[in-house]
């Protein structure tokens, strides 16, 4: 219990850390002073199926998740109404990542989605009670608060009769994220994509934050402000934070083996203006990360998934540098209008014991015909 309850702390500094470190820190290698990693839980992504072919699905996605990787693709959906829940938890459980979402038709060229997502660090230790007025340590004075992200994303998707045929969508997104009773904020986004089918070729492109997201945060200095005076800390004031534009575009193709086996290859690139990442390709202007993956298939029912991502550099002890990618395994299985997906990713490097498990389901409801 007192392993668990040092942990949370240890997970809050690190993401208190690291998202101040974001928001106030020009790039080394750049020297711009664009804020970074705004908003990233909205970047994990959602879908065991997508988890394992590497993070791809701009171009293929034609089910109710399209309402995250691409709203466009939601003019696919074959189901009348469709539910898709998925589960993944990180840091031995620390923190959890949830995802619902619904979509339905609203006819046979429209459809519309509500996708929630959750990122949070629950039962985080407050010790700012710790030791009371005569230096006694008091345990019964620890309280317990969750740093906590949520997105709703609302996406609707129509097809329009040019170029022979071209799927469009877009999002609003709704962003609240509270940090206990210190801090929370509000914001606001929208995302644009399309879709396009050439054949056995399907080619797809996202604006994600097309017109840039506003988060507007708020702090309650009244909870912090003695602590923080005592330890030479400024005291945080109201903000702004902008989460800039991002743009991916999505290939992928269908092969079929044999009569009962088939093939499908993707790849996405993911293109940010924010500066110089830690990506593969990375320039002053922008920064690219490329994502590839192939999904096996028998029947449409039984499907086998590989992938890999996060293509970084990173520097070794003897100072050295060497590159890294995130490699991803995937299993899925579909019986009537049932979908039941796993994946086995790697969330940061290929170290021991940084594999999340992730699963996720998907149910069709389709209206009887009278």
């Amino acid at each position: 219990m007192v392993f668990l309850v040092e942990m949370r702390l240890v997970i809050f500094v690190i993401f208190i850390s690291l998202f101040d470190f974001a928001l106030a820190q020009d790039d080394d290698s750049s020297g711009d002073s664009t804020p970074k990693y705004s908003n990233e839980f909205l970047n994990i992504g959602v879908n065991a199926r997508s988890f394992g072919m590497g993070f791809t699905a701009v171009s293929f996605v034609d089910d109710v998740t399209a309402g995250f990787w691409n709203p466009a693709g939601l003019n696919k959906l074959e189901a009348d109404h469709q539910l898709s829940l998925m589960h993944s938890s990180y840091f031995g459980g620390l923190a959890n990542y949830d995802y619902a979402a619904m979509a339905t038709s609203l006819d046979e060229k429209s459809k519309i989605a509500l996708s929630i997502i959750r990122f949070s660090v629950d039962k985080i230790p407050d010790t700012r009670f710790l030791i009371d007025a005569n230096g006694a340590i008091r345990y019964e004075n620890i309280e317990f608060f969750a740093s906590a992200d949520y997105g709703f994303l609302l996406s609707y998707a129509r097809k329009l009769d040019v170029l022979g045929g071209i799927d469009t969508g877009g999002n609003l997104k709704i962003i609240h994220r509270t940090v206990g009773p210190f801090s929370k904020a509000w914001g606001f986004g929208f995302d644009f994509g399309l879709q396009k089918d050439l054949d056995k070729w399907k080619l797809g492109v996202v604006a994600r934050d097309a017109l840039g997201t506003f988060n507007a945060w708020t702090h309650n200095t009244e909870e912090v402000e003695d602590v923080y005076a005592l330890t030479g800390n400024d005291i945080p004031i109201n903000s702004l934070e902008v989460t800039l534009p991002r743009l991916v575009v999505g290939i992928s193709r269908e092969f079929s083996i044999t009569e009962n086996f088939g093939l499908m290859p993707s790849a996405d690139l993911d293109l940010t203006f924010d500066g110089k990442r830690n990506t593969l390709v990375r320039t002053s202007f922008f920064s690219a990360d490329p994502k590839i993956g192939v999904e096996l298939d028998f029947k449409q029912m039984a499907f086998l998934r590989l992938g890999i991502n996060q293509f970084q550099q990173v520097k070794d002890f003897d100072g050295s540098k060497s590159w890294t990618s995130q490699p991803n395994f995937g299993l899925g299985v579909k019986i009537k209008q049932l979908t039941v997906d796993y994946a086995l990713t790697d969330i940061g490097d290929l170290a021991p014991g940084l594999f999340s498990h992730v699963f996720s389901i998907k149910v069709d409801f389709n209206e009887e015909n009278e």
